[in-house]
């Protein structure tokens, strides 16, 4: 991944977690957090890893409502970030966190065995 292509990622990062927290109005999204974001070499599209808190009904409902705001969140991005062309974003699930998790319970079970 370029060097621009990352910085580009760092800004989309910081300004798509403010969108959310103060411009999204749909209820059903959640309490989101943007864990990352991975922007191609030629800055056309951007994937958005998010974590949300909640069982897996308010995670997919969660991540309906950001599908449906993506045209939106595209544009305040688009106002935002000065690019020629606003990449097209994907949203996902960050997994790692509850990866991490998992890891941490199983060592805490070896520890205590």
């Amino acid at each position: 991944m370029s060097v621009r292509a990352n910085r580009v990622g760092e800004q989309m990062k910081k300004e798509i977690g403010e969108i959310i927290t103060r411009k999204l109005k749909d209820p059903r999204v959640g309490f989101v957090t943007v864990t990352d974001v991975h922007v191609t070499g030629d800055l056309q599209q951007a994937t958005i890893y998010i974590s949300v808190l909640g069982d897996d009904e308010q995670k997919e409902s969660t991540l309906l409502g950001l599908a449906k705001a993506k045209g939106f969140i595209r544009s305040e991005i688009g106002q935002r970030i000065r690019l020629r062309k606003t990449p097209e974003i994907n949203f996902e699930f960050d997994e790692s966190i509850g990866y991490g998790n998992k890891i941490e319970s199983l060592l805490k079970q070896i520890k205590e065995d």
